[in-house]
């Protein structure tokens, strides 16, 4: 079962967010999530948070509230709430904007989920740990970002600029604004952890 948490971040292209929910998904509310549940048209399984910032959430089913004062964010508890249920995957939806520290925090939540993904109105952000798969389009824009030291042993698939065994050096930017060369691009590395970026191309 695969797992859609929707944060109280920015969404300003709802129909393209909405593409990437599917019929069968779990969907999670963080909190104010439930206000873009409610104008992508779809329904919570469950809804989580301290309820500051959800409108209208009274009559619905499923609601886990938690006290204001917490030592963690409403999207780090419904992350969580999906790992407990055992979803083999996360996405992770409105989870970006103008909070920064907000924006960071949920981007680094990636790294609890195996097989996770945030998506935004313009990027889809992966955690590098061995090897990510990415679907787009040729000429999609794709960015490797080391977030944890360096990121070594690099082999890629797919990308206009090879890498084959080398090493990508944390706060360098190297790795930034690489070319899909076909639909489909990998990556994998043998040390180190890295965000794998897609750029949205419109």
């Amino acid at each position: 079962m695969r797992a859609v948490v929707i944060g109280n971040g920015s969404i300003n292209d709802y129909g393209y967010i909405k593409s990437k929910i599917r019929a069968d998904d779990f969907i999670i509310c963080a909190d104010g999530g439930y206000n873009h549940a409610v104008r992508l048209g779809v329904k919570p399984d469950v809804i989580i948070g301290d309820f500051d910032s959800a409108e209208g959430y009274e009559g619905a089913e499923n609601v886990i509230r938690y006290p204001t004062r917490k030592d963690y964010t409403d999207g780090e508890l419904a992350v969580e709430y999906a790992l407990e249920r055992g979803c083999d995957g996360v996405v992770l939806l409105a989870m970006t904007g103008d909070r920064a520290d907000h924006t960071i925090t949920d981007i680094l939540l990636l790294a609890k989920c195996e097989n996770g993904v945030l998506i935004d109105d313009n990027n889809e952000i992966y955690m590098l740990k061995t090897r990510v798969e990415i679907e787009g389009r040729k000429g999609d824009t794709v960015s490797i970002v080391p977030i944890n030291g360096d990121l070594e042993g690099i082999v890629t698939e797919g990308l206009e600029y090879p890498l084959r065994g080398e090493t990508l050096y944390f706060g360098k930017s190297r790795g930034v604004s690489n070319v899909m060369t076909a639909d489909r691009c990998a990556v994998t590395a043998e040390k180190g952890i890295a965000l794998v970026i897609k750029v949205r191309r419109v």
